[in-house]
C-alpha cells in the first residue's frame, strides 16, 4: 500500500497514495473534473498518464483531495530527496499541473505541506493553473495547429502565412515518390519495429545535437512503449510513420485524447534529409488528425522553423517552483534557479542562443568522433 497519509486542510481531507492505488471511481472522477475546467484536453492531464509514469518511476505520487467523503482534486507528482517534488514525468511531460474542482478553495502552500513536500518544481504548467502560477518564473509558448474547421481550411492558411513552405514541402513530397518509391502515411502505427526505429534516430539526434539522450533513459523507452499500447479516449499513444514502399523514413509518437494531439517525437532517417520528411509528416499528421475529429496539434514549447511555419496560434506554458519556506525550500533554491535563471538569460538573447546551439552541435560531433575511433 501506498502512504495514504491523511490531512485536514479548511475541511478538505487529503491522502496520498500511489498511481496504481487510486480507485476506479476516483479516477473516473478525475476525468470528469478535467473536462469540466474548460481547458484543452491535453492527454497528459489524464489519469492514464500518471498511472503509466508510476509503473516506470517508484516515486510517483497522487495527493487526492476529498469534501464530505468525495473527491474533488487531484494532484500528481513526484517526490524526491528532502521532499523536493517535481511535476508527473517531469522531463518528457509537457503539460503539467492539477486537477481541481472549480470551488475549492487551497493554495500552493497548503498543498505542498499536506504532500510533505518542500518545492515542487514544474517546466510546462499549463494556463489557468492559478494554484501554482504565483510560483511561475517564466511564461513560453507552445505553438499549435488549428484543424477544426478541417484540414483543406488549415491548409489554405498555410498558403497565406507559409506560401513558400506548403509549396517547397509538398513538392518534395511529390519528388520523394518520383525518386526513391511510392510515399504511404499511417497515422496510427503498431508495429514495435517502427516505434525501434523512431527512438535509434531520436537518439542519434540528441548526441548529434549535443543533447542528452532521452532514450538512454530505461524509463523513459520503457514508458513511451507502456503508452503506445494505451488506448483510451483521453489518453492513447499514437505512433505516426511516413514510409516510401515498407521503409520508414520519418516517423513521430504523441499521444491524443478526443481533441488534441501532444506532439512529443518526432524524427526522421537522415538519408532522406534532402526530401525533409519530418515536415511531410508532420502534414499528414495534421491531414489526418483532421480526419479522426482532432482540433489541435499541439507542438509543444521550444522554437523551431518548422513551429513557426506550421503553427496557428500559441498556448501558454510556464517555468518554475512552488516552495514552502524553509531550510530544505533554501536548498532547493539554490540547486535549481541559478541555473534556470543562466538558461533564461541566454534564451532571451538570439546571439548567445545562437553560440549556445552551436557549442551543442561541436560537442555531439565529438561525441559522435570518440564513437567511431572506440
Amino acid at each position: 500500500m501506498g502512504e495514504q497519509r491523511g490531512v485536514e486542510l479548511s475541511g478538505v481531507h487529503i491522502r496520498v497514495v500511489k498511481p496504481d492505488e487510486l480507485s476506479e471511481v476516483e479516477t473516473e472522477v478525475w476525468r470528469e473534473l478535467r473536462a469540466k475546467t474548460g481547458a484543452p484536453a491535453s492527454p497528459f492531464m489524464e489519469p492514464e498518464f500518471t498511472l503509466a509514469v508510476g509503473r516506470v518511476r517508484p516515486a510517483a505520487k497522487v495527493a487526492v483531495l476529498c469534501e464530505d467523503g468525495e473527491p474533488v482534486g487531484f494532484f500528481p507528482y513526484e517526490r524526491g530527496r528532502l521532499g523536493h517534488g517535481r511535476a508527473i514525468g517531469l522531463g518528457v511531460s509537457d503539460c503539467q499541473g492539477a486537477v481541481l474542482s472549480s470551488g475549492l478553495k487551497t493554495t500552493a502552500r497548503e498543498l505542498l505541506r499536506a504532500c510533505g513536500l518542500s518545492a515542487w518544481e514544474f517546466d510546462n504548467l499549463e494556463a489557468g493553473q492559478d494554484v501554482f502560477l504565483p510560483g511561475a518564473a517564466e511564461e513560453s509558448a507552445s505553438p499549435v495547429i488549428d484543424v477544426g474547421e478541417g484540414y483543406a481550411a488549415y491548409e489554405e492558411v498555410l498558403r497565406a502565412q507559409s506560401p513558400k513552405f506548403l509549396r517547397t514541402t509538398l513538392a518534395k513530397e511529390r519528388k520523394l515518390g518520383r525518386q526513391v518509391g511510392k510515399v504511404r502515411f499511417v497515422f496510427d502505427e503498431r508495429d514495435p519495429a517502427a516505434l525501434r526505429a523512431l527512438m535509434e534516430w531520436k537518439s542519434a539526434q540528441y548526441r548529434r545535437t549535443g543533447r542528452r539522450d532521452r532514450f538512454a533513459q530505461e524509463w523513459i523507452t520503457t514508458l513511451v512503449r507502456l503508452l503506445h499500447e494505451t488506448r483510451t479516449p483521453g489518453c492513447s499513444g499514437v505512433l505516426s510513420v511516413l514510409y516510401v514502399g515498407d521503409r520508414p523514413v520519418a516517423a513521430h509518437f504523441g499521444l491524443r485524447s478526443r481533441t488534441v494531439l501532444s506532439c512529443w517525437f518526432p524524427a526522421y532517417d537522415p538519408e532522406f534529409a534532402k526530401y525533409s520528411p519530418g515536415l511531410i509528416l508532420h502534414l499528414r499528421m495534421a491531414e489526418s488528425a483532421a480526419a479522426e475529429g482532432i482540433g489541435m496539434l499541439d507542438l509543444g514549447r521550444g522554437a523551431a522553423e518548422y513551429k513557426d511555419a506550421l503553427k496557428t496560434g500559441e498556448l501558454r506554458v510556464h517555468e518554475g517552483s512552488s516552495v514552502v519556506p524553509g531550510a530544505r525550500a533554501t536548498l532547493y533554491w539554490l540547486s535549481r534557479e541559478p541555473a534556470r535563471h543562466a538558461h533564461r538569460f541566454v534564451r532571451s538573447r538570439p546571439r548567445l542562443a545562437g553560440y549556445a546551439q552551436r557549442a551543442l552541435n561541436h560537442v555531439g560531433k565529438v561525441r559522435g568522433s570518440n564513437r567511431q575511433r572506440g
